[in-house]
């Protein structure tokens, strides 16, 4: 089993302060003040203790006084060692974030980025600040913080994959900490404290999750970043009863570690994710590249209502709910059509296949296995938020595993449980109209609580 270091001695580096436009967004050059170069310093200071170099920084409005801050950090000399950290937060003043009490660092999922799981109306004209899960957070006084993983960033056409091998798990879970020492860093040196942080996730960033917090369980209690964790809609550990999803974690586990062994290491989200949602928005009615008889809205649907044809971590397991007729998709239940679309769109065009394949072996417990198992010896708050259509009550038992007493739980249903193939769905949690209320709402009181 690999060891996981989080903090290391510090190294000069140089902070290019650099500012790069993004879709649909102005974006403003920091202007020559005491505010912006606090920020400057606190940045550089706080990658220095993760031998780290910040080479981009960006700031851009949502709405009101809420403020996207982004911070592109080398992390090592591989081609690909970079990760993104993201902070949404109400301002005071021009580069001044408000001090507040609170903060949670968010880990996105599979096929997307903090923006496209967290903040999508930074991303797509279908969304709108309201149907952002971090601008809700930020509007209610919390400090939103995410995190990007190295394989986000790697470009469409010409990538060098030399280093997607070591892109598992071992390696996320270190990153996770050394953006939460980021963040962390910055609220002490701009006065919001260093006291540690929620850490939350979504689908694999949940999964993350419980990785970091288990793993972190074997430092000293001084060392430690995290006090509450927010896993949303996955499980860390199958429970016994659900012997059909172990099986398909350790098929799934061993076809990926194939894969890997023979040199393909990247899962390229471009030849699939992203062509279906661009199609089903650009030319919707037209015959789909990928499944003879279909249109391309019909393969949108199909994908993301029935995704258990395709991947079932759980019986009729699904991204989102929707509406059926003679057996087939009509129409989305709950979330924006746009909307989703557009999630697959803006999937990042590259992920890395040995974080998969390390994920899968976690769930399937067959040896070798990346990280021990330290699930037991979490102790620290503990929110589970889950949809019906998802992982849904399938996450609960690893709630009963990790040694936490305040653990509470929220699973989003919608319909009766005969009907859960429609209801609420694993993306539902972040882009279905009434997420704010279902969902996010109790999130937030808890967070405030906590």
């Amino acid at each position: 089993m690999k060891k996981i270091a989080f903090g290391m001695p510090c190294m000069p580096v140089v902070l290019g302060w650099l500012v790069v436009a993004t879709v649909g967004c102005t974006t403003e050059t920091a202007p020559v003040q005491d505010d912006e170069t606090i920020l400057r310093d606190a940045a550089e200071t706080s990658a220095s203790a993760i031998e780290a170099q910040v080479t981009e920084v960006k700031r851009e409005p949502i709405v009101d006084d809420i403020y996207h801050y982004s911070f592109l950090v080398k992390v090592g000399n591989t081609p690909n060692a970079r990760i993104r950290v993201h902070r949404i937060v109400r301002e005071d003043a021009p580069w001044r974030a408000r001090s507040v009490a609170h903060a949670i660092l968010l880990l996105h999922g599979d096929f997307a980025t903090f923006e496209t799981n967290f903040a999508p109306s930074l991303k797509s004209d279908a969304a709108q600040p309201d149907q952002d899960l971090a601008v809700y957070l930020a509007q209610r006084g919390i400090d939103v913080w995410g995190l990007d993983r190295r394989w986000t960033t790697a470009p469409k056409d010409g990538a060098d994959f030399s280093d997607f091998a070591d892109m598992g798990v071992v390696q996320a879970v270190s990153d996770a900490g050394s953006a939460i020492f980021f963040a962390r860093s910055i609220r002490g040196m701009t006065g919001a404290g260093r006291d540690p942080l929620i850490l939350g996730g979504f689908s694999s960033g949940a999964q993350i999750t419980y990785l970091y917090a288990a793993e972190e369980t074997q430092k000293a209690p001084g060392q430690r970043q995290v006090k509450g964790i927010v896993p949303i809609d996955i499980y860390a550990k199958v429970a016994p009863e659900d012997a059909a999803s172990k099986q398909v974690a350790c098929d799934n586990a061993a076809q990926e570690r194939d894969l890997v062994a023979q040199g393909e290491v990247d899962s390229d989200n471009s030849a699939f994710f992203q062509p279906v949602g661009e199609l089903a928005a650009s030319a919707p009615a037209d015959p789909s590249p990928f499944y003879d008889g279909y249109s391309n809205r019909d393969v949108l649907l199909g994908f993301v209502t029935q995704t258990y044809q395709f991947y079932e971590p759980k019986p009729k397991y699904h991204l989102v709910g929707g509406i059926f007729k003679d057996g087939a998709p009509t129409e989305l239940r709950y979330a924006p059509e746009a909307l989703i679309s557009d999630w697959l769109a803006f999937s990042p065009p590259h992920q890395a296949l040995v974080e998969s394949a390390d994920r899968d072996a976690l769930w399937c417990g067959e040896a070798p296995l990346p990280l021990d198992d330290h699930l037991a010896d979490i102790t620290v708050p503990l929110f589970y938020l889950g949809a019906a259509g998802g992982f849904g009550d399938h996450g609960l038992y690893t709630t009963t595993v990790v040694g936490s007493t305040d653990v509470t739980t929220h699973v989003v249903r919608r319909l009766p449980v005969e009907n859960e193939p429609e209801d609420f769905g694993h993306g539902d949690l972040l882009y279905a109209a009434d997420a704010s209320t279902l969902a996010w709402e109790p999130l937030a009181q808890w967070l405030l609580a906590h």
